[in-house]
């Protein structure tokens, strides 16, 4: 004979209670009013300057899509693209070459990444711009002899655009050769024995194996350095490479209109910023997969995705 107990009428009702209750969220309005309060912040702030007749509109206005605009356009973002591929194809090998258990490459690599990555970035643009004060003709031959294969006036090789496209490579492969170091040092060296194991050369480990793994790690930094390479280009106004600075500032030491014409620039800069800032996303996506990375939302998706769901809850609680 089993024996059974029957629940008294308290704990039942108790149980019944529980399934009834409602989740009411804590009502945080100490973050609404700060929301609030920065919002009526920010509407006050552009209203000044919608309203501010310093800023001359008309000016922003009137050079803000000018053929001299276009044309710094152009070479801010054909530098930006050269300078970050120079820099990640030389940054790549110098990762390998620091990683590499031969004290020579271990030696040059370090040497490089010392003296580029601790000078300014200024005072190289400008070294390049220079260097015929330095060396006034490139020659390429036999050292300690007479003899060479090729001879060019500095100037005429090392051209404003030239130098500075060596500038910020080199200067960014300093930078991206630490990024790839720290991406393939991220991958567990299991990867690369299993690989060898099975009679892959070094060289198509890393490719093949390495790298792909790695790239998870890497493509944040190397988004934001790829970011950081659009706006350093300002920079190379102080050697007149005709980029989007150095034509604004042409503009304004003629019109005298230095507020308005730097407004135009940085409109310039913060559209072309939030372009590369969509690619830089589907990436880390793509190669962020299997890790919980890949499941971020974006704050307006979640914002949205949280409006939809507070909507879809009322609307079943309204058909009971």
């Amino acid at each position: 004979m089993i024996a059974t107990r029957t629940p008294d009428s308290g704990t039942t009702a108790a149980a019944t209670g529980a399934h009834d209750l409602e989740i009411v969220p804590v009502r945080n309005y100490g973050r609404w009013i700060a929301a609030v309060a920065s919002l009526l912040a920010l509407v006050g702030l552009v209203g000044s300057l919608a309203k501010n007749d310093n800023l001359h509109w008309d000016v922003v206005g009137k050079y803000l899509f000018a053929d001299l605009i276009f044309d710094g356009l152009a070479t801010t973002l054909w530098l930006t693209a050269a300078a970050m591929l120079l820099g990640l194809a030389l940054g790549t090998l110098i990762a390998v070459m620091r990683l590499s258990s031969s004290p020579v490459l271990y030696g040059l690599a370090t040497g490089f990444v010392w003296v580029f990555r601790g000078t300014p970035l200024l005072v190289q643009i400008i070294f390049w711009g220079y260097a015929a004060a330095l060396y006034k003709y490139v020659k390429i031959g036999i050292p300690f002899t007479d003899v060479t294969f090729f001879q060019a006036e500095t100037n005429s090789l090392l051209t404003p655009a030239i130098a500075a496209l060596l500038a910020l490579g080199l200067n960014e492969a300093a930078y991206a050769s630490e990024i790839v170091r720290a991406g393939i040092q991220s991958v567990d060296p299991g990867q690369t024995e299993a690989a060898h194991s099975l009679g892959m050369r070094p060289a198509l480990t890393m490719r093949r194996i390495v790298l792909p793994q790695a790239m998870r790690v890497i493509i944040p930094p190397m988004g934001n350095e790829t970011i950081n390479m659009l706006k350093m280009t300002a920079l190379v106004s102080v050697i007149s490479a005709h980029d989007l600075m150095s034509n604004i500032q042409d503009v304004y030491a003629q019109n005298y209109q230095v507020i308005p014409m730097l407004v135009v620039a940085s409109l310039w800069y913060l559209a072309l910023v939030t372009l590369l800032g969509v690619p830089q996303a589907w990436l880390e996506r793509r190669y962020g997969r299997g890790t919980t990375r890949a499941g971020h939302v974006s704050p307006f998706r979640r914002l949205l995705g949280g409006t939809v769901e507070r909507l879809g809850k009322n609307s079943k609680e309204r058909n009971r």
